[in-house]
């Protein structure tokens, strides 16, 4: 057990771990860099430390300043949140040798399924559905290659086995242009995640991304809390969310989600978690699993009722799962348009100060954002100063409720992609649910007046 956590992280995210905190009655050590000193949270916070300059590297990812952080507060628990150091399993491995408690999975977890290859082999043993190819990585010479390539058929993806983020892959369309992408994608891979193995799978041409949110206790237990539609992306970054994935049979997405559960008992994972699959033509793929919160969260909240930060915190402590999987009622739909300080034409961040920032309320709406008005944005770190939310009976109540929601959002000093969300939701193809991963750069291209 554990009555005061430091939450390594910051913005949006931080704040609504503080909140999840407090609500539960636990005290929070918010930790900070030189940018962020008059962020919202970090007045909130029963304690508060400066970690150093704004740069993430001597900051938040940090993890001997974190940890040493931790130490003299006295909190007994850190709590990654996203990104930086949420999906590192040798930080997980400091922090349980410190004897504090890390609020995510064990570190064997961490490695098991960020290494894509030990990921994928341990799912099909657990009988989820995963993209055509081997479970292993690339074998060394080429004619071995070539013949994998050509028994999976052709257009294939070539993937860094340690990556992320939508970087180190190359899809391949025939045999002749198959060695030299992979001399690319080991040399990306190298650079960018310091691990040149690769391996080589089915590339689908319109699939959907579709994930899968599970909650698991130290006790053996796990339940899934229904599917989100991430399609909307944009250089591999998500754009807009949605709960549940619009028009997939909910006897499929039953299936899938029991064999999520089944695969985390058997590889003993504990906390949330999320399994990310492509979707098309009626059948899932299993891509790759986050083993952290994830930023889209929210929508699985407002259509379950379940509240995921606090659940993951009363599992870090060792508690049993209350809910069964009976107990997890889906209500309605959820929207979640993450709002960039960026130009919505360019894509460029733009950093300054908000000298005005009124959000939207009324019923089915909801705001997780740090920013107040007179907030800074810093240059330094992601561009996400908000996240709306909204739900509805349908998932036409939803969008009109997010149409409202942002109109009634003033954001003054900088720009923000506001006026991009607008223009998804007026989209007939995304209206009508279902779109593909492309969707949206092809929608970005044929808007552009280049």
């Amino acid at each position: 057990m554990f009555d005061k956590v430091l939450i390594a992280n910051r913005g949006e995210i931080a704040l609504r771990i503080q909140r999840a905190c407090h609500g539960l009655g636990i005290k929070t050590v918010a930790v900070y860099s030189e940018a962020d000193r008059n962020a919202q949270y970090v007045q909130n916070a029963d304690e508060a430390l400066c970690i150093g300059p704004a740069a993430p590297g001597l900051s938040y990812l940090n993890q001997t300043a974190l940890l040493f952080a931790a130490k003299v507060t006295g909190a007994q628990a850190i709590h990654p949140g996203y990104g930086f150091l949420s999906e590192n399993a040798g930080f997980a491995e400091r922090i349980e040798a410190a004897g504090l408690t890390f609020i995510g999975p064990s570190a064997a977890c961490i490695r098991t399924m960020g290494d894509k290859v030990a990921a994928k082999r341990a799912m099909r043993e657990a009988g989820v559905p995963c993209v055509p190819g081997p479970d292993s990585t690339m074998p060394s010479d080429d004619a071995s290659i070539l013949a994998i390539a050509a028994e999976i058929g052709y257009p294939v993806i070539v993937k860094a086995a340690g990556g992320g983020g939508g970087r180190g892959m190359r899809v391949v369309q025939e045999h002749t242009e198959l060695l030299a992408a992979i001399a690319l994608t080991r040399e990306e891979a190298r650079l960018a995640f310091g691990n040149p193995e690769l391996y080589i799978e089915k590339f689908l041409g319109h699939p959907r991304h579709v994930e899968i949110q599970v909650l698991c206790d130290a006790h053996g237990h796990a339940i899934w809390l229904g599917c989100r539609d991430c399609s909307l992306q944009r250089r591999h970054q998500k754009v807009l969310e949605e709960a549940p994935a619009p028009g997939i049979d909910s006897a499929l997405i039953a299936k899938v989600g029991e064999r999520c559960a089944e695969a985390c008992r058997q590889i003993g994972y504990r906390g949330v978690g999320t399994f990310e699959f492509l979707y098309e033509d009626g059948e899932f793929f299993f891509i790759e699993m986050n083993t952290r919160l994830q930023v889209e969260h929210p929508v699985t909240e407002m259509t379950t009722g379940i509240d995921i930060v606090q659940q993951q915190l009363r599992m870090a402590r060792g508690e049993v799962l209350s809910l069964r999987q009976e107990d997890v009622q889906l209500n309605g739909h959820s929207l979640e348009c993450r709002i960039n300080a960026e130009d919505p034409s360019t894509f460029m961040p733009t950093p300054g100060l908000i000298q005005r920032w009124e959000v939207p309320g009324g019923f089915g709406v909801r705001v997780d954002s740090h920013v107040t008005t007179g907030y800074r944005v810093p240059p330094y770190y992601d561009s996400m100063v908000a996240k709306v939310i909204t739900h509805g009976a349908t998932r036409e109540e939803a969008m009109a409720r997010m149409r409202l929601a942002l109109s009634e959002m003033i954001v003054d000093g900088i720009s923000t992609n506001i006026p991009l969300h607008r223009e998804i939701l007026d989209d007939p193809a995304f209206q009508a649910g279902g779109v593909d991963i492309h969707h949206l750069e092809r929608w970005l291209q044929q808007r552009s007046p280049t």
